[in-house]
């Protein structure tokens, strides 16, 4: 062993050993390399799961967005409707991709990108995985954001301009046939990529499998977080949707909210407050009601009573109104000229009355014309009189 310097900085025993080491380690290295190590299963249906949770959230997102615009013109939803939803997304993305690494789908599922081009062959299934490099993650981006935004724009514009419609020797014809050619092409690779994916469960969507951008789990010791709560209450609110469905058309709700207001306020309230108290007799009260609620009362010009119906209160109604308003309320209605509650209706006798009337008449003809009869006899009787006495003299 050589002598050390005086100005040489003592050596410590490790670096020794590990400059030792160095020779052996490349070694194992380059064996590991060529080993191919266990493969990494992800559960395909998390991914699918993320998948489905982003689409709903972003409807949520979407419906929350065109119910805040519902207050402006219609016109400005359809004229920015590409760039709205655009703009929706890059939030999602710029909040979810690039910031954490994961879509909120994916972060339910305890799902993370990582990048996949670092892990090839022996690092596949080790337990640091590579982060998104900022390159995959505006790619990314670009593609789902600016591609769809210009697909959106793009094909409305076309349709717009009747570009399908020209001549097949116009340029603008072809870049049409081109964008047709392309989406088919682009769904035909899109469906090789999701049964591959189904094989391997690797790349979830096409885009992710060229970036190279693959879901793995965030967690290694807790592969799957399902919980059951979101599932027992859909469950529960399910069952009570029904038990409602059945329930509802069994319960008269028009009755029982014409009784609370029976219970609630007065009957001179009610009566007095629409003023069918001071109809006439022969116009019918319901027909005025229901040509109040009209917005053209210009509509409706007879109010007579026409088959006429009386009712425990002494009132006359149209047949087809009162018993329309007996199947409705029940024995809850109230009669809209007294505010007493209809039990019984009966049907009113104007024949008789008119006969008992023409009965009448009739008798008084009679007698008029009985009394006229004795006056005659008793002038022809003076005559005779006047012409016995005119002979005898």
């Amino acid at each position: 062993m050589m002598p050390r310097a005086p100005s040489q900085v003592p050596e410590h025993e490790w670096a020794t050993q590990w400059k030792e080491l160095q020779p052996m380690l490349r070694k194992v290295r380059r064996s590991m390399a060529t080993v191919r190590a266990l493969p990494l299963r992800v559960m395909r249906v998390s991914q699918l799961d993320s998948d489905i949770l982003d689409m709903e959230l972003f409807d949520i997102l979407k419906e929350q967005l065109w119910s805040s615009l519902s207050l402006f013109q219609p016109t400005i939803r359809e004229r920015f409707e590409p760039e709205l939803l655009a703009l929706l997304n890059f939030v999602l993305f710029k909040f979810s991709v690039y910031d954490s690494g994961a879509t909120y789908g994916a972060q339910l599922q305890n799902l993370k990108y990582r990048n996949e081009w670092m892990h090839s062959r022996a690092l596949e299934s080790i337990a640091k995985d590579a982060p998104l490099s900022k390159t995959q993650k505006i790619l990314y981006g670009l593609f789902t954001v600016g591609g769809q935004y210009a697909w959106i724009r793009a094909n409305r514009y076309i349709t717009e301009q009747g570009w399908g419609e020209l001549d097949e020797s116009e340029i603008r014809n072809k870049v049409y046939r081109t964008l047709q050619a392309g989406e088919k092409y682009w769904k035909a690779f899109t469906l090789i990529n999701f049964l591959v994916f189904l094989a391997n469960g690797r790349f979830r969507t096409l885009i992710d499998r060229v970036l190279g951008m693959r879901l793995v789990y965030a967690q290694k010791s807790q592969n799957r977080q399902v919980s059951f709560e979101f599932l027992n209450r859909q469950m529960v609110w399910h069952a009570f949707t029904e038990f409602l469905l059945f329930l509802v058309p069994l319960i008269n709700v028009e009755k029982l909210k014409l009784r609370l207001t029976r219970m609630l306020l007065p009957k001179s309230y009610l009566v007095s407050s629409k003023g069918y108290d001071q109809l006439p007799q022969n116009q019918c009260a319901v027909c005025h009601d229901a040509a109040s609620a009209e917005t053209d009362q210009m509509q409706v010009l007879d109010f007579t009573v026409h088959n006429p119906y009386q009712t425990n209160c002494g009132h006359i109604y149209c047949y087809y109104c009162i018993q329309s308003k007996l199947s409705v309320f029940g024995d809850e209605w109230p009669c809209l000229r007294c505010g007493e509650r209809v039990v019984s209706i009966t049907k009113r006798l104007e024949k008789a009355d008119k006969d008992a009337d023409e009965d009448a008449k009739a008798k008084v003809e009679v007698d008029d014309k009985g009394n006229h009869g004795e006056e005659v006899e008793e002038e022809k009787k003076e005559k005779d009189k006047d012409n016995k006495a005119s002979s005898s003299s």
